[in-house]
């Protein structure tokens, strides 16, 4: 028992791996800089992954073993899902008696061991391994994986007659913790991330089990599974998001976390009790979406000038309006990424937090504990913050403390359900905020939508697109001329859907003394709208037009996402 009492770096040298001064300059290094002495010794090409695995394995008591593709044993393998073993690099190598033998990289990382425990819910023993050894077992389980798709996993469903019927609490977990409908779910789940979907539907219909992803704001529906694995799907989601498997009469929510093609994705999860059975609604939430640049938006190159002008400023509400699913929250987390810098604070209050934001406050919304808007509001404000979030403007309450927060000097972010920018301030007033507070707080409004782009690898030229419509909606003859327009095609490229990627469409309102003044006076929205208009803003259609003539999207998209009667047509 003397090798658990020796330091590695005395293991590698008695071993000859490293000589006595690689070992003072490792450790001289590794003080520096923080990072683990076998990462320092390989990187320096002193040792092999392997060799710091068999000196970590004697200093502390474990069996190594050698890892080979060729010796895994795949129906261990299907007992943990791929999502698992690529979050805690960790390979399931037997089953025996109820213990499960696993193969880790890290014999510190206890924390990850009692989480596989956990949620295996089994005894687990763990041997050690290099990591490149383990990284290459499950790449090479995932390129397998991926040869199978959610149509030929349903065939076997299909052609199998393979029972899970929901029989009762105990049977279902049963089925749901069973391999063929653990990798179900897991392809399921891999498809509609790599389709880029933003939501997965799983909706129990009287005869069939209905699969759609939602791409680009539009859902597409996939082959359904077969009626009688319902149970078991459902059962298997609750399982991996936290929910209690054996509530079916109220709404749940949960969330799952896991690491797919190399990509750190939360999925919200939400059940709702249906006729037919529970709908389940899976909320992809893309972390590098929160990092998208200003640019990446969408604004047309004024539009981008203006909205850098508006954020910069000290003090004032700046409100995005649109419905549901329009980017507003990625529009205003671009700008909090802008503004986040070491000599602001900032503090969000959101329902939900949906994505995490290094150096930002973010609290979260829950009425359970009567923790609502106003009440993060009221405590924000004694937190001495430079600049505030708030998820959306609700009601009264919630919209005069962020006009007082406004008014006392900092700068607010909100969101409002409205149909364009001139509306926000009439709603505000609608909603019982004095019209004076509003003129004098508010200082510009941007409305959104989000248009699909055609996919740049099988777009084509359109010559029979309408051109009577578009003088219609205001386009000149000579804009005509200088425009080309494209039309959808599919490819493998877009999934053969023609599209590929949002951007967006955008109309700001900045105030001014003008607009003040018919707020102030509680003046209608049509004479507001026009003032604005007569000010220079471009409404949402006229953006999506010029993005149109641009050849990003299609007048169909446009005319969807865009209100005619904004141009008087």
């Amino acid at each position: 028992m003397l090798g658990p009492h020796k330091r590695l770096g005395e293991i590698l040298r008695e071993w000859g791996k490293i000589t006595e001064r690689q070992l003072r300059d490792g450790l001289a290094k590794q003080s520096k800089s923080g990072r683990r002495l076998g990462e320092i010794f390989v990187a320096s090409g002193h040792c092999q992954e392997t060799d710091i695995s068999k000196a970590l394995a004697l200093q502390f008591d474990m069996e190594y073993v050698d890892l080979d593709i060729g010796t895994i044993n795949p129906q261990v393998m299907e007992m943990m899902p791929e999502s698992m073993m690529q979050e805690y690099q960790i390979i399931p190598l037997d089953y025996t008696d109820g213990r499960l033998r696993v193969a880790i990289t890290d014999p510190l990382d206890l924390e990850s061991v009692d989480a596989i425990r956990f949620r295996l819910n089994m005894e687990v023993d763990c041997v050690l391994a290099a990591r490149e050894q383990v990284q290459q077992i499950i790449s090479g389980y995932t390129e397998q994986a991926e040869s199978e798709s959610v149509d030929s996993m349903l065939q076997e469903f299909t052609s199998t007659d393979i029972q899970f019927e929901d029989r009762g609490e105990k049977g279902a977990e049963d089925h749901a913790e069973s391999a063929p409908i653990i990798r179900l779910v897991q392809l399921i789940i891999t498809e509609a991330v790599r389709m880029r979907a933003s939501d997965i539907h799983i909706e129990p219909l009287s005869s069939r089990l209905r699969v759609r992803y939602r791409v680009d704001g539009v859902c597409v529906e996939r082959e359904p599974p077969p009626k009688r694995l319902q149970g078991a799907i459902t059962t298997r989601i609750k399982l991996m998001s936290g929910m209690q498997i054996e509530e079916k009469r109220l709404p749940q929510d949960g969330r799952i976390r896991m690491r797919l093609d190399g990509e750190d994705l939360d999925f919200r999860v939400s059940t709702l009790p249906a006729y037919h059975g529970e709908s389940v609604v899976l909320r992809i939430l893309r972390r590098e979406s929160i990092n998208l640049g200003l640019d990446a938006l969408g604004f047309l190159p004024d539009d981008n000038e203006l909205f850098q002008k508006l954020i910069a400023r000290p003090n004032g509400i700046f409100l995005v309006t649109g419905p549901t699913g329009s980017g507003k929250t990625t529009t205003l987390y671009a700008a909090l990424n802008q503004l986040n810098t070491p000599d602001r604070k900032i503090i969000t209050a959101e329902d939900p937090v949906e994505y995490h934001i290094s150096g930002i406050n973010q609290v979260q919304v829950n009425e359970q504990i009567e923790l609502t808007f106003q009440r993060i509001l009221r405590a924000m404000l004694r937190q001495a913050p430079n600049i505030i979030l708030v998820g959306e403007i609700r009601d009264l309450e919630t919209a005069e403390m962020a006009i007082q927060a406004a008014l006392t000097g900092h700068l607010v972010f909100s969101t409002l359900h409205t149909n364009d920018a001139p509306s926000a301030l009439t709603r505000m007033i609608d909603m019982g905020v004095k019209p004076f507070l509003v003129a004098s707080s508010v200082q510009a409004v941007m409305a959104q939508r989000l248009v699909r782009v055609l996919c740049p690898e099988c777009k084509e030229p359109d010559t029979e697109i309408n051109l009577t419509t578009l003088r219609g909606l205001g386009v000149t003859d000579e804009q005509l001329n200088q425009a080309t327009f494209f039309r959808p095609v599919g490819c493998e490229n877009c999934h053969n859907l023609g599209y590929r990627g949002r951007i967006g469409i955008f109309e700001v309102m900045v105030m001014n003394a003008e607009l003040r003044e018919l707020a102030f006076k509680h003046r209608p929205l049509s004479e507001i709208r026009q003032a604005a208009r007569a000010l220079g803003m471009r409404v949402l259609l006229e953006d999506g037009l010029i993005k149109l003539m641009k050849g990003l999207t299609t007048l169909d998209e446009v005319l969807a996402r865009a209100h005619r009667e904004q141009v008087g047509v």
